[in-house]
């Protein structure tokens, strides 16, 4: 899939960020330790692990945040969406295309009983 790697400068630093080409509410790509690991689509339902994802967030209207910090408390992971800065301020530095082959969220970190 391609994904756009973005570099901002911002108070704290420059920092690199991998966004998708033509972003929508319902496509994330989540990060585990700071690195892209995840892409979630919500209304990708072939994929189980994105069935159960829209479960999670848009059935039961909860927000990714909170989602991502009960699957990390769940299963001892550090899942999260970048935060480019606080403040909301911000800057492009720079952008190019990446291909980036980036998998669901494994199904066995997600339970319909959380």
């Amino acid at each position: 899939m391609t994904f756009l790697a973005i570099t901002y400068r911002t108070f704290s630093g420059t920092k690199e960020v991998i966004e998708l080409k033509e972003p929508k509410n319902t496509q994330w790509v989540i990060y585990k330790d700071n690195i892209p690991a995840y892409f979630v689509d919500f209304f990708d339902l072939e994929k189980e692990s994105n069935a159960m994802m829209n479960s999670l967030v848009l059935c039961a209207k909860r927000p990714l945040q909170e989602v991502l910090e009960l699957i990390n408390k769940k299963n001892n992971v550090n899942l999260s969406v970048p935060l480019i800065s606080r403040l909301g301020l911000k800057k492009i530095v720079r952008s190019e295309v990446r291909e980036m082959n980036l998998e669901p969220i494994p199904e066995e970190w997600l339970s319909y009983s959380m």
